[in-house]
């Protein structure tokens, strides 16, 4: 029964050093005089790419009917983009090309309808908006800015430059007021993202597009861009 004892004794103060001695390892490895900081930086500019969804709609007793009405009227738009596409300064494509079924009252199929779609995209804007009031066949229906990945990747580089200064700046900032000399960057983290600052809408869109003088550009209005880059991380005071 001692011998019990005494090994359960033993146990117990074998399981206490190791508990002392994983918590002593612990505080050991919290570090200290770290701070947790972040900075911003934001490049606004305007937009420089235009994107212009052409469309149309058809309807007829056959499918077959409405589906060559559809390439009829694509063919006609691509014959008249096509010449003006440029690399980077107006890119050609087409978009969605479907037909579904009409049902009547009493649920049978009796019509079909179907629309076809082309992209006018790129950052030579007159050219954009020329060439969609060329295009008799197909409507405006939609219209947006962007920027492009050139304008982008520019920006992004422009704005990390700032937000990394921000960032040393607010450190070095931190560590005098608590009374050190200097610090050390633990970890960090960059990210970005960009930000619509305005976006007009374009003054004439699908039915008054249609009405629009032939050959006239379709106007729009460029907004602007805002490339945010945020920097997070954690110093180490010293």
């Amino acid at each position: 029964m001692k011998k019990f004892q005494t090994r359960t004794a033993l146990a117990a103060s074998a399981l206490l050093t190791w508990a002392l001695s994983a918590q002593a390892h612990e505080a050991a490895s919290v570090p200290a005089n770290v701070v947790q900081l972040s900075a911003t930086g934001q490049v606004e500019v305007a937009q420089d790419m235009l994107t212009m969804r052409l469309s149309t709609r058809r309807e007829a007793t056959d499918a077959n009917t409405v589906q060559n009405q559809l390439k009829v009227a694509l063919e006609q738009a691509l014959a008249l983009a096509r010449p003006q596409a440029r690399a980077g300064a107006l890119e050609v494509r087409t978009g969605g090309f479907g037909l579904t079924p009409r049902y009547g009252r009493d649920g049978q199929i009796n019509g079909w309808q179907g629309t076809a779609e082309l992209l006018l995209e790129g950052t030579d804007i007159p050219r954009v908006t020329a060439t969609a009031g060329q295009i008799q066949s197909l409507t405006v229906s939609q219209a947006y800015f962007g920027l492009s990945r050139e304008a982008t990747l520019k920006l992004e580089t422009e704005a990390q430059a700032q937000a990394i200064e921000r960032f040393k700046r607010k450190a070095d900032e931190v560590s005098k007021a608590f009374g050190f000399n200097g610090y050390s960057v633990r970890e960090v983290s960059v990210s970005s993202a960009d930000q619509p600052v305005y976006r007009p809408a374009p003054r004439m869109m699908a039915m008054e597009a249609k009405a629009a003088v032939a050959d006239a550009p379709v106007p729009v209005e460029a907004g602007k861009t805002a490339v945010t880059v945020m920097v997070n991380g954690a110093i180490q005071m010293k």
